[in-house]
């Protein structure tokens, strides 16, 4: 009976810590590497958290008319090793940023590539391969 217990204690275990697992995505599950985009916007907000870091921006469409877009960014880890810091970017600031399209198509996209307000150009850390397969 001890073993039995034993068993099911650390497959509880185990699923517990596989979770997460199960909540991460695929790139080719949610974005689109033949549909880029590039927009120019203001930072709205900067989310600095694991598994991937965020920001908005807001944007003028062809109207004039502003809207909020969402990119996905690498993990903080990750884009420390690429020479982001939780500063790189502000509310406030200016950014163009090269990106890919989510396949829903709403305003969210994985960034590529962010031109700063300071004009250094950081890899955004995309998992896509490096482009689209046309």
């Amino acid at each position: 009976m001890r073993a039995k217990s034993g068993f099911v204690i650390a497959s509880l275990g185990l699923f517990a810590a596989a979770a997460p697992l199960l909540a991460h995505h695929s790139f080719a599950a949610e974005y689109d590497n033949a549909r880029p985009v590039t927009l120019t916007g203001t930072v709205t907000k900067v989310e600095w958290m694991n598994p991937h870091a965020r920001f908005y921006i807001n944007v003028k469409d062809n109207a004039g008319a502003v809207v909020g877009w969402e990119f996905e960014l690498g993990s903080p880890n990750g884009l420390a090793r690429r020479g982001w810091t939780r500063n790189s970017m502000k509310e406030g600031d200016v950014v163009i940023v090269d990106g890919y399209l989510a396949k829903d198509g709403s305003r969210l996209a994985n960034a590529r590539n962010v031109k700063l307000a300071d004009g250094r150009s950081l890899f955004a850390g995309s998992t896509d391969d490096g482009g689209p397969t046309r």
